[in-house]
């Protein structure tokens, strides 16, 4: 039986984020902060890490300098060890001048690294989803079936058909069709595949396995640019592709709803996903940081991450992230709030108009403050409707939550929300 160390992880990190916007304005996808402490790429390298695959390659293109720094300052294997992390950046060379044209082409871009691991085996992983998944089950799965393609699958509800790629399989666990996001009722209604009526589908996770001499056969005969519209339905039928079944948590965390939703989960008493699993700890960079501080806060609900001031402040169903800073008076409610990169110096006199963090008096509910935000006295900001997207003066709603940009200022005494509410 193979091992672990027969197997590449590469992760795609490249994709420019749009539906994350305005939270990838300044960086990639995978390097958005989640969880007060972490940022998205830490989910699957830590996944990587706890099943003990220790080759990990990220392919990054797309606002990536924030997510370099995160992954070098972060993932350093020990010599004995004999396993790194390397970051494989998009390039113009004398074969090809185009970037990455999509999850394949990325891959493609980057056999001749693949070759040269000497791995047997390719698990290619997405950078933008929360879940613990010992991939070691997947690769027994994969080897026990002699599979050359295996892709992980689990229960897709009605509702989130059109979001997957949707798939049958045989009694064997062998895939016999694939089509990706379906937008049509008929085409849906034939790959129902579960008597389950509120999840009857099947759907690729966007985890896909692979011998890697199959691999490279594929990618150098075809000029397919993506692995789920075009890779895997070509190779049903001609190579051999089993479905594997994942039935933990999984959240698919590509939309500004579904980020801040996932978020506010964790904050909750006993969440679904526990990041305090002490034998599948999440890694990320430790910072050093002091113990948090309250100050006559109340608190219910809340996820704090390290070096945070809190003072007489209401704070409800929150994840309040690293050197966050909340003034007295100040009322939170649904909020994802994802700190700051430094300290004010408080032995300087002259401090800025409106400081980094929660100004006193501020009213909050239903939104995302982003790093470094400046939110003034005063400030009132309360819900929209789901589905209203709006472009504020140095704000967003999308889909009715609001977001304040990355370094943003939000001046004193600012009213964001329904005009209805105003008063």
């Amino acid at each position: 039986m193979p091992s672990t160390k027969d197997i590449l992880a590469v992760i795609l990190g490249g994709g420019v984020g749009t539906r994350l916007f305005p939270l990838t304005h300044m960086r990639s996808k995978p390097a958005v902060p989640i969880a007060g402490k972490y940022r998205l790429i830490d989910i699957p390298i830590s996944n990587c890490i706890n099943t003990g695959i220790a080759q990990i390659a990220v392919l990054t293109q797309f606002n990536s300098v924030s997510l370099h720094r995160h992954i070098t300052q972060t993932y350093n294997f020990d010599s004995f060890r004999g396993g790194w992390t390397q970051i494989w950046a998009a390039e113009q060379t004398p074969e090809t001048q185009t970037w990455y044209q999509g999850t394949a082409d990325a891959v493609r871009k980057q056999l001749l690294e693949i070759r040269s691991s000497g791995a047997k085996y390719v698990i290619i992983l997405a950078g933008d989803h929360l879940y613990r998944m010992n991939y070691i089950e997947m690769a027994k799965f994969h080897w026990e079936n002699k599979a050359e393609i295996t892709v992980a699958v689990q229960p897709v509800t009605k509702e989130d058909a059109p979001r997957f790629g949707l798939l049958k399989r045989n009694k064997k666990g062998e895939i016999l069709d694939f089509v990706e996001k379906p937008k049509d009722k008929e085409t849906q209604k034939r790959f129902i595949s579960r008597d389950d009526p509120d999840a009857p589908f099947l759907g690729s996770m966007g985890i896909y396995m692979f011998n890697t001499d199959a691999l490279v056969e594929i990618l150098e005969s075809t000029q397919d640019d993506d692995f789920g519209g075009e890779v895997i339905p070509k190779s049903i039928g001609s190579r051999s592709v089993y479905g594997f079944d994942f039935e933990g948590y999984w959240r698919d965390i590509g939309t500004i709803r579904s980020f801040f939703e996932t978020n506010l989960e964790l904050a909750q008493n006993n969440p679904e996903f526990d990041i305090h699993d002490p034998d599948q700890p999440l890694y990320t960079r430790p910072r050093f940081l002091p113990g948090s501080t309250l100050n006559g806060a109340k608190m219910k609900n809340v996820l704090l991450a390290d070096g945070c001031r809190i003072g007489k402040a209401k704070v409800r169903n929150c994840v309040i992230g690293l050197r966050s800073q909340v003034s007295d008076g100040a009322k939170m409610k649904n909020v994802v709030m994802m700190g700051a990169d430094y300290y004010h110096d408080r032995r300087i006199k002259v401090q800025p108009e409106v400081p980094v963090g929660i100004g006193e008096g501020a009213q909050i509910e239903n939104a995302i403050i982003d790093k470094n935000a400046r939110i003034g006295k005063n400030v009132v900001m309360k819900p929209f409707d789901p589905g209203v997207d709006i472009d504020g003066n140095g704000w967003y709603v999308r889909d009715g939550i609001i977001v304040i940009p990355k370094n943003a200022q939000v001046a004193d005494g600012t009213y964001i929300g329904p005009v209805s509410e105003k008063v």
